[in-house]
């Protein structure tokens, strides 16, 4: 069926509200509620029960995650949209792919994969019982608690668009070493609330940050999407956000929990035939990328909560060895333009910061 590509405003608030209810129904992967991220393109089935979101740069089809449809109709799905992809030219990638698109696509010849990580996983009431076991994690809730923060859950009414949350978050923005990313990591969620749950940590009735729980509605659970903290957040904040979080889950019956990809994770485990030049630009990053993402400090943080396992997540690219283009074509995806002149903005602001604390010393 040909990609949806609507520009009348009813035609695209149709198009989400579809999107939300099949991925509502059968969303399985802890991405699975990220398609209806701003700029991510939908594909249907012909018979309308399942859709694809995906990007589309370098000349591939860049899918959020999987196809989201029921799992006994996976193939017959893949086997519709990939003819659709090669229709128009496209190659494709499924980017955060795990457990059953991860495990048909590697028995299917002419298919390449690459791990990009891994994320960590808990039930709540495991994570009740190693958080309420560890002394470190007790006194970073008990250090924010003392400083006045409280957390409330809001109703996507209040949180849709509320000006104190955007504030905090262009404040936690401008202390990113790239310019804000998209496509999996979309900061602007606070526009198209929907089925999310928003939690606030106030201190002085201002908000100081706030975490995103996405649904995962086939694993009963979520994803923390996103947890921003304001300049004036004390430490601990961002513990108790996302503690308060997952025990309102539990209280509401979820049953899983992740906090997202860490990429390059040492969690994950290297596939044999990993192409040497794409070993070397993975190692590389890993090494000297901490200017614009801190790798360790992000495994680091999501570790400290003793999860119950590590998820490997995947790329997987429909070519006999996975290629530089498909490589560029998932960066473009990310930064939304030219990973270059992405990595240059970056590289712009590490010298004003440099400058900044120059000038202050």
């Amino acid at each position: 069926m040909a990609t949806i590509a609507a520009v009348n405003p009813a035609r695209i608030d149709q198009t989400l509200a579809t999107t939300q209810r099949l991925v509502m129904r059968f969303g399985w992967n802890a991405t699975s509620y990220q398609i209806v991220n701003p700029k991510i393109r939908h594909w249907f089935s012909r018979d309308g029960d399942a859709v694809v979101g995906y990007v589309k740069k370098n000349g591939v089809r860049v899918v959020a995650g999987a196809p989201i449809c029921a799992e006994e109709k996976l193939e017959q799905v893949i086997e519709e949209w990939e003819k659709d992809c090669e229709r128009a030219g496209d190659k494709v990638c499924y980017f955060g792919a795990a457990g059953r698109v991860e495990s048909f696509l590697r028995k299917k010849k002419g298919y390449s994969a690459v791990v990009l990580g891994a994320q960590p996983v808990w039930t709540p009431q495991e994570w009740i019982e190693k958080t309420e076991s560890d002394p470190s994690l007790r006194a970073q809730l008990n250090r924010a608690r003392n400083k006045g923060v409280t957390v409330e859950e809001w109703p996507a009414a209040k949180a849709t668009n509320n000006a104190d949350l955007q504030r905090c978050l262009q404040e936690w923005l401008t202390t990113r070493g790239l310019p804000p990313l998209h496509f999996l990591v979309e900061p602007e969620t606070l526009a198209n609330v929907g089925d999310r749950r928003i939690f606030v940590a106030l201190r002085n009735q201002k908000a100081v940050g706030f975490t995103v729980l996405a649904p995962v509605p086939k694993r009963n659970g979520y994803l923390t999407e996103q947890f921003p903290r304001g300049k004036n957040a004390p430490n601990g904040t961002v513990e108790l956000l996302i503690d308060t979080a997952v025990r309102a889950a539990g209280e509401t019956g979820a049953e899983y929990v992740t906090m997202g990809l860490v990429p390059l994770s040492t969690h994950g485990h290297q596939i044999p035939n990993t192409p040497t030049w794409l070993k070397l630009i993975l190692k590389w990053v890993r090494a000297h990328g901490r200017r614009f993402y801190n790798f360790d400090g992000l495994e680091w943080f999501k570790t400290k909560f003793h999860p119950e396992e590590w998820e490997p997540i995947y790329a997987i690219s429909k070519e006999e060895h996975f290629s530089p283009r498909t490589l560029y074509a998932i960066a473009a995806a990310f930064s939304d333009e030219s990973p270059i002149v992405a990595v240059g903005k970056g590289l712009g602001r590490a010298v004003a910061q440099e400058a900044k604390w120059l000038f202050k010393r």
